[in-house]
């Protein structure tokens, strides 16, 4: 009630309290946009023996004792915040509250842990941005109402970038079809070609300065698609301008065949790189112009009365791996990296041989380290922030896996690929293993061009 506080208590009656048993173990602060806002810290304590707990009549009305499983049961219908379902998931891993205890005194750093709010729906998000920004035919999405993402939700970052005050503008989904306005500069749409190797589907950008009439840049017009193409032009329009230029990151076929229906409705030309080899690629590719690394264009184009706004460089990055004539573009202003399958939210890409290379991959992440990088817009997924981070964790995934490899080659040896995937890949549903092995084999051949595998007529083995 402000009559005391627990200090002015302890200094009265000079007590001094004993926390040894107290242990900090989360932070959470409630999201932007809410009309209250907590910053609550919680705290971690072994129940005392002999003690009858009772609720204090105010806030608190009643007390339960459950275990973790019996708290988060639907069945028993409680209504819990994410911080409470969140500490009891985590309460819910370990086998007794002793363990429990004794990892969360084992922590060095408790970081603040904040939900942000999504929008009801992909549509209601895109209405509420702006009313222009879903083409006409689009689907409306679906959704029952506002809700929560958590920081570990793939869409948690481009949420804090589009609506930081937490009005609820932006979706937590990734829709086909409908068009979202990632900044003054950059659009994306995504095709509906959703699937294991593509995700929620593959993102085509639109890239420009967004003054009146300026023209649009798409950057991966994705697979053959007469909607998909369709939404391109409608959006282009919609924000009051044409599509000049079309680029392709490189040429499998969930990214480029549909650079030439948008070429033949647009007239615009189509830029990228040819592939060293034509497996599992799109041998309909047929640009105009293929970039070279660091060539730089302006894509802000010219405007009405003459007009051309303020310039927008893109930069052409050449990343060789996943295929060999993949390129990563650079938007130099917003620090923003296109990243087409070089980085794929949620997953790993696939480096198949002959055109992929894991060396010539994992040179092209080392080097992108070197960029100065703000965010990541990969060809599959929502925005990502920290990119050096993410980069590096995915430079640290394949070095692992490229452990297990040699591990398996020494403790199998010699072995063909189905019977090493089984091994290296143990983490990986088997569903997924005829996939894994293409990437197996190009860990192998690294390997082997390293003087540390070798093939012969039994499978592959470790060298001496």
């Amino acid at each position: 009630d402000g009559e005391v506080g627990i200090a002015d208590f302890c200094r009265a009656f000079d007590l001094c309290l004993d926390l040894r048993g107290l242990h900090y173990s989360a932070h959470w602060l409630t999201p932007p946009g809410m009309p209250k806002r907590w910053d609550a810290r919680f705290f971690t304590a072994l129940a005392p023996a002999g003690q009858v707990p009772t609720a204090d009549g105010g806030e608190a009305q009643a007390l339960l004792w459950l275990a973790p499983p019996q708290a988060l049961d639907p069945a028993r219908g409680l209504k819990l915040l994410p911080a409470m379902r969140h500490m009891l998931a985590e309460l819910q891993a370990w086998p007794d509250a002793a363990t429990a205890l004794n990892a969360i005194v084992a922590r060095t750093q408790v970081s603040r842990r904040m939900p942000r709010v999504a929008a009801a729906s992909a549509a209601s998000a895109a209405s509420a941005a702006s009313p222009t920004s879903i083409p006409p035919g689009s689907p409306a999405g679906a959704g029952k109402g506002p809700r929560l993402v958590l920081p570990e939700d793939l869409a948690y970052a481009e949420i804090g970038r589009l609506d930081p005050e937490g009005l609820g503008t932006v979706s937590a989904r990734i829709v086909p079809g409908v068009a979202v306005r990632l900044s003054p500069q950059v659009w994306r749409v995504t095709a509906p070609n959703p699937g294991v190797m593509t995700g929620p589907g593959t993102n085509s950008y639109l890239v420009g300065n967004g003054a009146p009439g300026c023209g649009w840049t798409v950057i991966d017009p994705g697979p053959v698609d007469a909607g998909h193409t369709q939404t391109l032009m409608a959006t282009a329009a919609l924000n009051g301008g044409r599509i000049d230029r079309i680029l392709v990151t490189h040429t499998h076929r969930d990214h480029s065949p549909g650079a030439a229906p948008l070429a033949a409705a647009s007239g615009a030309p189509v830029w990228g790189r040819a592939a060293n080899h034509t497996h599992w690629q799109d041998e309909s590719f047929a640009p105009v112009h293929q970039p070279a690394h660091g060539e730089r264009v302006d894509v802000g184009g010219g405007g009405t009365g003459g007009h051309t706004g303020p310039g927008v460089m893109l930069r052409a990055i050449h990343t060789p791996g996943h295929a060999s004539n993949h390129l990563c573009w650079l938007l130099e202003n917003e620090r923003l990296l296109f990243t087409g399958d070089q980085v794929m939210q949620g997953s790993t890409v696939v480096i198949n041989p002959p055109d992929g290379d894991m060396a010539a991959y994992l040179a092209a992440l080392q080097a992108l380290l070197q960029e100065d990088l703000e965010w990541l817009a990969p060809g599959h997924g929502f925005l990502i922030d920290q990119p050096h981070a993410v980069i590096a964790a995915l430079i640290a995934h394949r070095l692992k896996r490229e452990a297990k490899v040699v591990a398996a080659l020494r403790a199998l040896a010699p072995a063909p690929l189905e019977v090493l995937v089984a091994r290296v890949y143990d983490d990986v549903s088997p569903a997924l293993h005829v996939v894994a092995q293409r990437s197996l084999l190009a860990h192998l051949l690294k390997l082997q061009a390293e003087g540390l595998a070798i093939e012969g007529a039994s499978g592959w083995a470790a060298s001496a």
